[in-house]
């Protein structure tokens, strides 16, 4: 194995991880570190607090590693580095974002305005950015996609995990890595990102429901990394703090966690057609007109954000009634082998040894 360039003797790495793959790649740079003698920190900053940040080593290179949410950082981990003490450090972003496999490639997936975002933040607080690389490791949001089979999660997770070392051997060794950076078409992404976090966070939050097969084990409320989840009438309840993680469902024992995709598109037939036909009926032309495009684009998201967190509680209360509750779960696609399949990534130990 090629000796590293001594110019990095000092790693922290700050990560956030729902099903692992974060925690994973962290693993893997200080695996490449262990071997080199660079002592190396992981920071999980769930388990911190993440208002008043102790100040890094000023001698350490900075990794922060997360997942892609909404083609973003999610929330957690933007408003983490949004609070970040100001450094002269060197600083390395990377992020797991949804590998999927055609035939033996691993199709890459999209980081959006992650990177673009967070390094602005970071430049403005004096930071000095090495490098860019994106880990293309299994999607696990069965809320919008299928959910992978064994096999494919285990080629994609050598294969990344080859990846992560060579480029830890690079870094190291005191490269600079901007490739991402031809992935240009990210940058197109913006308006979606925008909506995902104005909006899209909040109403994915509100699609997850324990169903009968619960056995009020408090495992989800208790791993749950923001604390989004609580006990109301004695079952889970998602609050609007979720950040879609996935952690819950792919940790719970019973598979209990589902995602409520039929009494999710009747609440937005219901609010397309009825609730908006309704208000601008008997209040929009009661208190102003509503014409300008800028005040209804404020507007209808707040009202439909407002509505569907009392559709959800609705939802919840009446989950309590098997007829109600057998009809959410047969009209949600997580409830099925060929969609539900849930996620966790495979343990560090599991994944075989490659060739550097």
């Amino acid at each position: 194995m090629k000796a590293i360039d001594r110019k990095t003797e000092k790693i922290s790495i700050y990560y956030f991880t729902g099903t692992g793959n974060s925690r994973n790649v962290a693993v893997w740079i200080s695996e490449i570190a262990a071997e080199n003698g660079v002592d190396c920190r992981l920071i999980n900053i769930a388990a911190i607090d993440r208002i008043n940040i102790a100040k890094p080593d000023p001698e350490a290179l900075i990794i922060f590693i997360s997942p892609v949410h909404g083609f973003n950082y999610p929330p957690v981990m933007l408003h983490f580095i949004a609070r970040f003490p100001k450094g002269r450090n060197r600083v390395v972003l990377m992020n797991t974002r949804a590998g999927m496999l055609i035939g033996k490639f691993v199709t890459p997936g999209a980081t959006g305005i992650a990177f673009y975002l967070s390094s602005l933040f970071l430049k403005l607080k004096g930071y000095g950015i090495r490098a860019f690389f994106p880990v293309n490791l299994p999607s696990n949001w069965i809320s919008v996609h299928p959910g992978l089979n064994s096999r494919t999660v285990n080629y994609i997770h050598k294969n990344e995990r080859k990846r992560v070392r060579k480029f830890t051997h690079r870094i190291l060794g005191g490269s600079s890595d901007f490739r991402a950076l031809l992935e240009f078409y990210d940058i197109l992404l913006l308006p979606i990102a925008i909506l995902y976090y104005l909006v899209g966070r909040f109403m994915i939050a509100k699609t997850y429901y324990a169903s009968s097969a619960c056995n009020n084990c408090g495992l989800c409320i208790k791993d749950c990394p923001v604390k989004a989840i609580i006990r109301v009438d004695n079952r889970p309840f998602w609050t609007f703090r979720c950040e879609s993680c996935m952690r819950c469902m792919g940790n719970c024992p019973k598979k209990a966690i589902e995602v409520g995709h039929g009494f999710i598109i009747g609440f937005v037939m219901i609010f397309s057609a009825l609730l908006l036909g309704l208000f601008y009926k008997y209040f929009g032309l009661c208190f102003f007109e509503i014409r300008n495009e800028t005040v209804k684009s404020i507007l209808e998201p707040l009202i439909f954000l407002i509505l569907l967190g009392a559709w959800y509680r609705v939802v919840h209360y009446l989950n309590r009634y098997r007829l109600f509750e057998r009809v959410a779960v047969f009209t949600s696609l997580t409830k099925y082998k060929f969609w539900g399949r849930r996620y966790k990534a495979l343990k560090p130990e599991s994944i075989e040894d490659v060739d550097d």
